[in-house]
């Protein structure tokens, strides 16, 4: 069983349903290398159902996804967390939600810091929920220019804002939350807005379909959740 909610479950399936080598999205292509052509081959057996070896594969994930052919697909609606925590308290206010693409060498950190203050200053955020790979001195240079409260969660986010208090509006760059989150507070009044990062803010040596790839992320959210 492949239990994954990330966004890397998206180009997983597609690499694994083409074919192609498996590697993470995020990381630009280095050429041809014997040794990981051969361990993705090898992963790529691993994930493909085989009568011959009495191998069966399951997907689990709440990500927009559609599994190959033969394999078993199962949707994460977050049930369990939701019986599990909360409902929480929602508080008349904004957070922001970060993303590691500058630690993960896609985005311009001064693009990004701008960003984060436009959203700020646009919504009036409060807090700004800090991706766990984020950086200490970028999330001190967030504070110092906007004025946000970062928290570092000690839990997956999903849980911490079951856990509460959660403000009536969250806003999330392309990133895995904006397809859990709205499944997570379905039953509350929170609203989720993405904000979209333009391809201005690619560092040149981002990956080839890093636009495509992040504008997919928020495309499909909008859609399937009917977020703003």
């Amino acid at each position: 069983v492949i239990v994954d909610d990330g966004t890397a479950t998206n180009s997983f399936i597609g690499q694994l349903t083409r074919g192609t080598r498996l590697s993470r999205w995020h990381l630009a292509e280095t050429g041809r290398d014997v040794v990981i052509d051969l361990l993705s081959e090898h992963a790529r057996e691993f994930f493909t159902p085989s009568q011959r070896d009495g191998r069966s594969v399951e997907v689990f994930t709440s990500m927009p996804v559609q599994a190959p052919t033969g394999t078993r697909q199962s949707a994460n609606t977050f049930a369990w967390t939701r019986s599990r925590f909360g409902p929480p308290v929602v508080n008349d206010a904004a957070d922001v939600i970060g993303t590691s693409l500058v630690e993960t060498g896609v985005v311009d950190a001064d693009r990004y810091l701008a960003g984060v203050a436009a959203v700020t200053r646009r919504f009036g955020a409060g807090r700004y929920f800090a991706h766990r790979r984020e950086d200490d001195a970028k999330l001190a240079a967030i504070a110092a220019r906007t004025g946000l409260t970062v928290v570092r969660p000690e839990v997956p986010l999903e849980i911490a804002v079951r856990r509460g208090p959660v403000s009536a509006l969250m806003v999330s760059y392309p990133s895995t939350v904006t397809h859990t989150l709205p499944l997570v507070l379905v039953d509350t009044p929170v609203e989720l807005a993405v904000a979209d990062v333009p391809a201005a803010w690619l560092l040149p040596g981002a990956p080839v379909g890093a636009a495509d790839f992040l504008e997919n992320v928020n495309t499909t959210a909008r859609r399937r959740h009917e977020l703003t």
